[in-house]
């Protein structure tokens, strides 16, 4: 969930409609941690080349959106949320979409629904805190993990805090993947990961 995120599409036009849709929900409910503009752009492309999607941290559903816009039709997309009365409204937001479902509760219920050729690690599997997420788990062989909000690395290894940033590195390092850091704007970065076949 990006700092801020929500009001980044403050007078942006030409959304998909169930993006437009998940950012009005998100100011609704008084929500700014959405996902990035730029970061969904990104989203909406991945998507299109997954057979099965997976997503932690649902939020308002902006991410989740640009997934669902981006996605071939038929291709499942499964998100949780913890937070009860979020879970509900995205719920409902979404309940005309087909093979889209969204669950409450802890991020590990994802666990019981992969493997996938997608999965996004927002707000759960500690995505800045360490590999908990398990990547031979949760991804097909070939299959990509996203984590987002980083800042750009300038340095290796990358540094948070003036130490060795080791929620990055343990996903840049992870041995049953592939990964690299992708710049989307001068202020934010995403890892992506392809699990090693």
């Amino acid at each position: 969930m990006s700092i801020k995120g929500t009001e980044g599409y403050a007078g942006v036009r030409d959304l998909p409609a169930i993006v437009s849709a998940a950012v009005a929900l998100a100011d609704e409910l008084g929500f700014p941690s959405s996902c990035r503009l730029e970061q969904g752009r990104f989203l909406h492309a991945l998507a299109a080349g997954a057979d099965t999607i997976g997503e932690t941290g649902t939020g308002c559903g902006v991410g989740l959106a640009w997934l669902v816009a981006g996605r071939r039709p038929g291709v499942p997309v499964v998100s949780v949320e913890r937070d009860a009365e979020r879970a509900a409204r995205v719920a409902g937001l979404f309940a005309d979409i087909p093979d889209v479902v969204i669950l409450q509760g802890d991020w590990t219920l994802i666990n019981d629904r992969g493997p996938f050729d997608l999965l996004v690690v927002d707000g759960g599997g500690n995505g800045k805190r360490g590999a908990a997420a398990d990547p031979e788990r949760l991804l097909r062989p070939g299959g990509s993990l996203v984590i987002d909000d980083f800042t750009p690395m300038t340095t290796w290894p990358p540094v948070h805090d003036g130490r060795p940033d080791s929620a990055r590195l343990d996903w840049l390092e992870h041995p049953a993947l592939l990964a690299a850091e992708v710049r989307l704007a001068p202020d934010l970065a995403t890892i992506v990961a392809t699990r090693r076949p």
